[in-house]
């Protein structure tokens, strides 16, 4: 690999640990804020915003917003069906919970893409992934009382994993990230708004508080980590962003450790250095352990 791709593929990967940094602070955040404002109009609210922002970037580069909407809406869709159930179902179940139910996100990636388009994990990839939920397990707790909060959480991990494959997709097929990165913050905005109005839920947060929060919540987990997962998936494949994202938990725990003054429990340390093995496993020479490799020399050996 050329040392360019290389150093951009590194700082890629810089940009993805931000992003599921940021997204990993977000937990206890978003579930204090649903006391004062509805899960649909928080997120309709944050990505609105967002898409606001990227739209003043895009019209001083002169990009055609609107060029393509059809990809944008796509993912704009595979988005929504993420946070209004994982929203709404933070409500009802445990932050523990939702974290662990979120990371299945994980598993999802290599069988979607498996169901969607047909290719066919490496071994080094099937092993990373089950370590990765090892460490995951280990790390939340694993389910405790499963409830409807839990079910619409699993919802958000299928669409997670979906979204992520489809970002990779259009754009090997050449879709300007910034466009598409518009088109699907303005989506969930729009849908989210919309439901609200058709639910007639109250617009407005009953605390003064909670708009502070909604645009801390659009600048940097939406605005800012989103926008940087569409350009670096240009020099990641989806495997291995879905790993790099399942340190999402592992960066809630460090956040209570540190801003929130929690002590350091040794079942979450031990989950996150196993979902760093799993980042390290993935890095190995996958053409290996190809599984098409694996079945062709069974074959020639008569086994299989």
């Amino acid at each position: 690999m050329p040392e360019n791709n290389k150093l951009r593929k590194r700082i890629s990967e810089l940009g993805l640990f931000y992003a599921a940094a940021v997204w990993g602070s977000t937990f206890f955040i978003v579930k204090g804020v649903l006391e004062y404002v509805h899960p649909v109009i928080l997120v309709g609210y944050r990505f609105m915003i967002a898409a606001l922002l990227l739209a003043g970037i895009c019209a001083l580069t002169g990009k055609n917003l609107l060029r393509g909407f059809g990809r944008g809406f796509v993912l704009g869709l595979f988005i929504f069906f993420l946070y209004i159930p994982q929203t709404i179902g933070l409500g009802i179940t445990t932050a523990s919970n939702s974290g662990f139910i979120t990371g299945l996100f994980v598993a999802f990636v290599p069988l979607f893409s498996y169901l969607l388009f047909r290719k066919i994990p490496t071994l080094i990839g099937i092993l990373a992934t089950l370590v990765s939920l090892s460490g995951l397990w280990i790390l939340t707790g694993g389910l405790t009382d499963i409830n409807t909060g839990d079910l619409l959480t699993l919802i958000a991990a299928m669409a997670y994993a979906v979204h992520i494959l489809y970002v990779d997709r259009f754009l090997q097929q050449g879709e300007d990230p910034y466009v598409l990165c518009f088109q699907q913050f303005l989506t969930v905005g729009i849908v989210s708004l919309a439901l609200g109005l058709i639910l007639r839920v109250p617009f407005s947060p009953t605390s003064g508080e909670t708009i502070w929060v909604i645009l801390f919540l659009a600048v940097f987990p939406t605005f800012s980590a989103f926008f940087i997962q569409v350009i670096a998936q240009k020099a990641v494949t989806p495997l291995r962003v879905s790993l790099i994202f399942a340190f999402e938990p592992v960066f809630a725990a460090l956040f209570a450790w540190t801003l929130g003054s929690e002590k350091i429990i040794f079942h979450r340390a031990l989950g996150g250095l196993f979902i760093f093995l799993a980042m390290v496993i993935s890095g190995l020479p996958s053409e290996k352990y190809n599984l098409r490799r694996l079945r062709s020399i069974l074959q020639r050996d008569g086994i299989g």
